[in-house]
């Protein structure tokens, strides 16, 4: 029975996350296509050292280190996940301790040095958001919603630890009352000490329904964390492998140039002919209304945010009170990929624009529901930022915030001819006189006194 229970629960649970997953892949691509490629050896060796080595992590070596202990005791614990997997599934137990000889213990005995560094770290991680207070724990952003999502998964792992714990620590009783079922793991570096000292004085019955229910206890929280995932922001546990590699290779201060904008200066310069700078009848969109507007590499950043506010932290614009919070525009941007995905996947025709010729399919191409990211994020946050880049260098998993809030600013000033009032006479000074400055003079007339 208890085999049936495991393969119903590991089917129900992987179909389940299948489909969640099926289901943000479809949101990451209704960004606009972007082609990334080139340099693979600089790809892969960023994903070697920020991905998997966490090395823009030690730049605050304390949470760091603290990090460290999680990120690699989850690694290390699913050696152990796999023997679970198959003692559910074949019905047998410690599938093999007998089989690899004295690396057994060796390697449950790390998985439980680990798992105890862990234990504390999650302690004081959860002081830290709850007890502490740190402040880019308690931006507006993270009320509600966010803040429960973190404490869940640290519970979670208190859970899950407390589980590995009770299994080993009864396992290691048991196998001196029942080695015929329970075979010899050797010496292992927390249970062969933690287990007598908690559980000595219980009998065979009761040391067996400790070690199930620690056998239980650590799967049904590994399903749950897989089933949960989609819905976390601790789904940077595999995109932040992809989002990495993808990286853009150029200078944090290159922005992306728009030809028609381009050409345009180029002919008011003299550069070119004014007949190559036309745009046509038709004036093109600039930048992005919605998340259809974006790349998909911004969408997948947007799902790849840790939500750990160091971009936020070091924002000049949020330090000084204004209402910008890079982390947010992440979160706003991945709420409304969630919106618009949901909306498309039902098929609903009240979704279809007024002006496509399609009536009958909703596609992304059609997709209309009145909203957009102007919606979730404001003029203020927009155009608060100063493209001083400090989110970017800041951002532990390479997630680049300035670009859809570059992408807004503008379809907000082209697009919609809107902005700031008090940025009109600089614009106007610049198409009259090439100068940010309003000044009589051309601005090159220096020239005529040199010569």
């Amino acid at each position: 029975m208890s085999q049936i229970v495991f393969i119903l629960l590991s089917i129900i649970v992987f179909g389940l996350a299948f489909k969640q997953f099926g289901a943000i892949l479809k949101n990451i691509k209704l960004g606009r296509e972007e082609i990334i490629d080139g340099d693979q050896p600089w790809r892969w060796q960023n994903v070697l050292l920020v991905a998997f080595g966490q090395k823009k992590m030690f730049k605050r070596f304390i949470p760091a280190i603290l990090h460290l202990f999680i990120y690699v005791a989850f690694l290390m614990t699913q050696i152990e996940l796999i023997e679970i997997f198959i003692d559910g599934i074949g019905g047998v137990h410690r599938f093999f301790a007998d089989k690899i000889g004295l690396l057994y213990p060796v390697i449950i005995s790390f998985i439980e040095i680990l798992s105890l560094l862990a234990f504390v770290s999650t302690i004081i991680f959860l002081w830290r958001r709850n007890i502490l207070k740190l402040p880019r724990f308690i931006k507006p952003e993270m009320n509600g919603w966010p803040k429960l999502d973190g404490n869940l998964i640290l519970v979670g792992e208190l859970l899950l630890i407390i589980g590995i714990f009770s299994m080993n620590g009864a396992d290691v009783l048991l196998q001196k009352s029942d080695p015929a079922h329970y075979p010899d793991t050797g010496y292992l570096a927390v249970s062969s000490w933690l287990g007598p000292t908690l559980f000595g004085g219980f009998d065979v019955g009761t040391l067996h329904l400790i070690e199930r229910f620690g056998w239980w206890l650590h799967i049904l929280v590994v399903f749950g964390f897989i089933t949960y995932l989609p819905y976390s922001k601790h789904l940077h546990i595999f995109f932040a492998f992809p989002n990495v590699y993808f990286a853009k290779k150029r200078s944090r201060g290159e922005m992306n140039n728009m030809p028609e904008i381009m050409n345009e200066v180029k002919s008011m310069m003299g550069l070119i002919e004014e007949t190559e700078s036309e745009m046509g009848d038709d004036i093109p969109e600039f930048g992005a209304k919605d998340v259809t507007g974006l790349s998909w590499k911004n969408i997948l950043e947007a799902y790849t945010c840790t939500e750990c506010g160091r971009c936020t932290s070091v924002c000049p614009a949020n330090i000084t009170g204004k209402k910008l919070s890079p982390r947010k525009i992440m979160m706003d941007i991945r709420d409304r990929a969630e919106e618009v995905g949901g909306k498309i996947r039902s098929g609903n025709i009240e979704f279809i624009s007024d002006d496509s010729q399609e009536k009958n399919v909703l596609s992304k191409e059609n997709f209309d529901d009145g909203k957009s990211l102007f919606d979730y994020i404001s003029d203020e946050e927009i155009y608060a930022c100063t493209s001083c880049n400090a989110c970017v260098e800041a951002c532990p998993v390479l997630i680049n915030p300035l670009e859809p809030i570059l992408e807004l600013r503008r379809y907000d000033l082209l697009t919609n001819s809107a902005g700031p009032s008090d940025w009109l006479p600089m614009f106007n000074s610049i198409e009259n006189g090439g100068a940010v400055w309003q000044i009589p003079d051309n601005r090159d007339d220096w020239k005529n006194e040199l010569n």
